[in-house]
């Protein structure tokens, strides 16, 4: 594998962590704009399936030099590390949203994001807490991310070695899960709203991805008119977006929607990864890939600020997650009119900016000076 560094997979993942923000404000306009509406998957799918590629590329490149047991051991203490931030992340965030539901008045922010369970049983919650069973709104991802680390020790081998078994497996298991009800246990008798056993697919994929990336392959040198699996991708992310846009104006969807493909389609479950979300991700993936190579285009301004985002995506997407109440407080005492909802969302990513640019002037500032002679 060698060190040449993909640009792209920071600014997308930055690009994510600012679509799940915006997601995550109640009213918020700006979520007009994100990828959830002009198909069937959202940037849940982009977080997880680069994470999978960053890990993979990550720890294989120490797997490969120091060998599986230093790899294993950076990654479990990673999966240690974010097991501990989702614990006081949630500390926080809950702090948070008990303050600022005394001060607004025209919403019940507890019941928005889903602690009323920790009032009605704290014991209980805490128990679930640390077994990773309880997540309100907008804590799901993590608890994901750390499951899907800790299994990477144990396929990491393969995968860089045999990735289309790897693979392989891993389709399997995402079309078992749904048909026998796999899932994770989660307060009061649920199951997480992602669920690792089909999640697991994308993480997978982007692992596989990553390993690809680091071959020597020939360049495909055919206009992307003339290629395929272009053309099919292409047609497959505008008929997805023909759909979602039509989800606005219900009589318009009846009236366009043939009665057998709905049935097909309808639900597109997002616990499971709906093959129509998971085909919707891979789609758009690889057509964005073939419309935006590597180039100058990633040295712009904008494009620099989310690829900081992206590699620090562990605390600017934390940072994100505890604004998100905050961002719905200050609409909510604005009126909430969309002078002062576009401004919170704005205002927000500035901030989740300058995080991630302290971040980086702080690792530059921690590195060793090398003198030369």
């Amino acid at each position: 594998m060698n060190n040449g560094r993909d640009h792209r997979i920071d600014f997308f993942r930055g690009l994510a962590l600012i679509f799940i923000f915006w997601d995550h404000i109640p009213g918020n306009p700006l979520a007009n704009v994100t990828v959830r509406n002009f198909g069937f998957s959202d940037a849940a799918e982009i977080f997880v399936f680069l994470a999978g590629y960053a890990s993979v590329l990550a720890y294989g490149k120490i797997a490969l030099r120091d060998g599986w047991l230093v790899a294993s051991v950076r990654i479990l203490r990673r999966a240690w590390v974010l097991y501990i931030v989702h614990i006081f992340l949630l500390v926080l965030l809950m702090g948070i949203v008990f303050v600022a539901n005394n001060h607004v008045e025209t919403r019940d922010m507890i019941q928005e994001m889903g602690l009323y369970y920790f009032l009605g049983n704290p014991q209980q919650a805490l128990v679930d807490e640390l077994l990773l069973r309880f997540k309100p709104n907008l804590m799901d991802p993590l608890p994901l991310y750390i499951l899907l680390l800790l299994g990477l020790p144990l396929v990491l081998p393969l995968l860089l070695r045999k990735a289309e078994y790897v693979v392989g497996l891993s389709v399997a298991l995402y079309l078992l899960a749904p048909m026998f009800q796999w899932n994770l246990a989660a307060q009061e008798g649920g199951v997480w709203f992602f669920n690792p056993m089909a999640w697991q697919l994308l993480f997978i994929l982007g692992g596989a991805v990553a390993i690809n990336a680091q071959r020597d392959k020939p360049v495909e040198t055919r206009p992307l008119h003339h290629q395929p699996l272009f053309c099919v991708s292409a047609a497959y992310v505008l008929v997805c977006a023909v759909i979602a846009l039509s989800w606005r104006w219900p009589a318009v969807h009846d009236a366009m929607m043939p009665r057998l493909l709905s049935e097909w389609l309808y639900p597109i479950s997002k616990t499971n990864l709906s093959p129509a979300r998971l085909l919707h991700f891979l789609a758009l993936a690889y057509c964005t890939a073939k419309l935006l190579p590597t180039g100058a285009w990633v040295q712009s301004w904008l494009a620099r600020q989310s690829c900081r985002m992206g590699r620090y995506s562990l605390e600017v997407f934390c940072f994100g997650v505890l604004l998100a109440p905050l961002a719905d407080m200050a609409n909510a005492l604005g009126g909430d009119v969309w002078p002062v909802q576009v401004l919170t969302a704005l205002a927000g990513v500035g901030l989740m900016v300058l995080l991630a640019v302290w971040l980086d002037v702080n690792k530059r500032l921690g590195r060793p000076v090398q003198v030369t002679a």
